[in-house]
């Protein structure tokens, strides 16, 4: 039979196949499809059409597919691509000197008090073009890409008006049709109430409500993706100092009844109900969880939402409030890593890196860090039915690890351990 490529005589392939169709949960998660199952045969996978069409021991595929191209990959790992459930990857400027004085002991507060956080970066965003705001993502996409994402999240939020917000989601969508990545976009509106609603939050949540999330929905109905499978997303961030759960609720179901689907940034440094909040609205996915109570956890388990930790924030922020992702797992609950890319807290573009800090500090083992950033990760944007796996039928999104084993991701660090990129079949980029 012919097809388009075959990988092949690979010393591993992990699969991260989950049995039940959904997300990997509690034991499940230690299994990544090694489909060698301790026969240490060489194997293969076939694509055609952009699909994965066959997976096998090596000298069957070779045997039963002749391929118009071809990649040996003796003594390397053949793994799903990476996903990226949670990333905020447009913005401008950066915020290093604001790390730098975080590093010498400056408060928070004081910084927010001399014009930086969120809204130092939302004014340098408002400030910057659309054409801008592309150029200086694309290269944060590529080295995502090259680090083996193969799908990727993008939220707004540093615009925070009806102007800026629109641009942002503009810039993401013509970044999403340039590059070869997959692109899902989420309105996050509700990142901070801006400068000039300070003294009326409640003003600011008003607009969002009967204006940003109107025009968003309405603009991403109209756009050239608006017959894509997926729907745009509603986030919000419950915290403090940002939105509390009456207005975070309001906020998503708002998103809801214009047809977008509910996340949540939550419980990052105060525990303030907005999990159970999240699971009665029909959240898909609720990010963060570095303080969430035993209770949420064990709502979380029960409902059909992954729970997303992003361990680089911890580290980055010199923090030891991990969230207890060993406590998600052995609870039942869906989880999902991600990196969260973004300028302030998150300035990270690994996902191996997350990886290697959720397996040293969270105590995650390697297997549960793969499938957090596959199966589960894509099951966490609503798309597990396609992607996150090598399964027949599905997109040929894979990675091919330059190591004989897919644990190397965790175990090295400072690296990047992905010899190939390969999206709906085809090479989309090759590293060294």
């Amino acid at each position: 039979m012919n097809c388009d490529l075959i990988i092949h005589s690979a010393a591993q392939l992990v699969t991260c196949a989950s049995a039940n169709n959904g997300p990997k949960r509690g034991h499940d998660m230690r299994d990544v499809g090694d489909i060698a199952n301790g026969n240490h045969l060489p194997a293969a996978i076939a694509i055609s059409d952009g699909q994965i069409i066959a997976i096998g021991p090596s000298d069957d595929i070779c045997a039963d597919y002749q391929a118009k191209h071809s990649i040996d990959a003796s003594g390397k790992t053949i793994c799903p691509g990476l996903i990226d459930p949670h990333t905020h990857l447009i913005y401008a400027g950066d915020r290093v000197a604001e790390w730098e004085m975080k590093l010498r002991g400056v408060a928070y507060l004081e910084i927010l008090a001399a014009g930086g956080g969120i809204v130092s970066t939302m004014r340098a965003t408002r400030a910057a073009g659309i054409a801008a705001l592309v150029a200086q993502a694309k290269p944060r996409l590529d080295t995502l890409m090259r680090n083996g994402v193969t799908t990727c999240e993008i939220k707004t939020g540093y615009g925070l008006s009806l102007e800026a917000e629109l641009a942002m989601l503009q810039a993401i969508e013509q970044l999403a049709q340039t590059h070869p990545c997959d692109v899902l976009l989420t309105l996050l509106a509700a990142h901070t109430t801006p400068p000039e609603f300070k003294t009326d939050p409640n003003g600011y949540v008003d607009l969002v409500v009967e204006q940003i999330i109107p025009q968003a929905a309405a603009w991403f109905n109209q756009n050239a993706r608006a017959n894509h499978a997926t729907p745009m997303a509603c986030d919000v961030f419950c915290e403090n100092h940002a939105f509390d759960v009456a207005q975070a609720r309001r906020i998503l179901m708002a998103g809801k009844q214009h047809g977008l689907t509910p996340k949540i940034h939550v419980d990052q440094f105060t525990s303030l109900g907005g999990v159970e909040m999240a699971l009665e609205v029909g959240a898909l996915s609720c990010d963060h969880l570095d303080v969430t109570t035993a209770d949420d956890r064990a709502r979380l388990a029960q409902s059909s939402a992954v729970a997303v930790v992003l361990p680089a924030v911890t580290f980055h922020l010199g923090s030891h409030q991990f969230a207890n992702a060993r406590a998600f797992i052995d609870d039942g609950c869906a989880l999902a890593l991600s990196t969260d890319h973004n300028p302030g807290s998150a300035p990270c573009l690994s996902p191996a890196l997350t990886m290697s800090i959720a397996c040293r500090y969270q105590k995650l083992n390697p297997a549960e860090a793969l499938n957090a950033c596959t199966i589960n990760a894509a099951h966490a944007l609503g798309i597990g039915n396609k992607v996150g796996s090598l399964e027949i039928g599905k997109q040929a999104d894979i990675i091919i690890i330059n190591a004989p084993d897919y644990r190397h991701l965790a175990y090295q660090f400072g690296g990047n351990l992905v010899q190939y990129v390969i999206k709906n079949g085809a090479v989309a980029m090759v590293n060294g």
